[in-house]
């Protein structure tokens, strides 16, 4: 069983293990225990009522944060002609076609998020095996595949974070820095919450958003009131 500094033992002491805050009180009481020396992320886990076994119960979609997530995001495009350019005007960091397809295939990654025109799926699926993994294969579902590639680019250099529920229900998404402090962390949680209830599956039976629990980096979690977050965004 491994140890616990002496530091997130200090932090746990002010959290309440089986309370459930409201959210704004989540948020404060997740910045005060904040004891790196390092911006710490503030990462949100969102256990659902729902069972990914099944496709029609699976919850998979992005948002675009009001705050953004406080990183520069290193955006590679494959596209190309006019929308190469596009792509670039929108501030890509890197874009190309076949010749990043071989790059990548050489085992260069330096990047945080890809985005595809349509046109260009049939040569980016053969590199499935290496961006899969990553989570970084363009998909149409979370828009990373779209001729709209300007607007794409601009997203996901202004935080757009793309979020798929894991098999044990829960949905893992960081939602900015301890630096942003309470209010702007507030709102890119519940911009989150509410893309999430809005994918809500038709399937889903009985309570659909059941815990929420929210942490820094090196922090202990702090659990949400999910009836808070319904009547907040009611």
């Amino acid at each position: 069983m491994s140890k616990r500094g002496k530091g997130f033992l200090d932090a746990r002491k002010n959290v309440e293990s089986e309370k459930r805050y409201a959210l704004r009180e989540a948020v404060e009481l997740v910045l005060s225990t904040t004891r790196a020396k390092f911006d710490e992320t503030v990462d949100a886990a969102i256990r659902l009522g729902v069972n990914p076994r099944h496709a029609d119960q699976m919850v998979r979609g992005s948002v675009v944060l009001p705050n953004g997530l406080g990183k520069t995001v290193r955006v590679l495009a494959f596209a190309k002609g006019d929308k190469e350019k596009e792509a670039l005007d929108a501030g890509a960091d890197f874009t190309g076609s076949d010749d990043l397809i071989e790059k990548i295939k050489g085992g260069w990654l330096d990047f945080d998020r890809v985005i595809a025109t349509p046109d260009m799926m049939g040569s980016v699926g053969k590199l499935g095996k290496i961006l899969g993994p990553r989570g970084l294969m363009p998909n149409p579902k979370v828009g990373t595949v779209t001729f709209n590639v300007g607007n794409a680019v601009k997203e996901a250099k202004a935080g757009k974070v793309e979020f798929r529920v894991e098999k044990a229900g829960i949905v893992h998404s960081p939602v900015g820095k301890a630096s942003f402090g309470t209010d702007k962390l507030y709102e890119n949680i519940l911009a989150l919450l509410e893309t999430i209830i809005k994918l809500k599956p038709a399937s889903s039976k009985g309570t659909y958003l059941r815990s929420i629990s929210l942490s820094t980096t090196m922090g202990p979690g702090v659990k949400a009131d999910p009836l808070d977050v319904r009547n907040i965004l009611r």
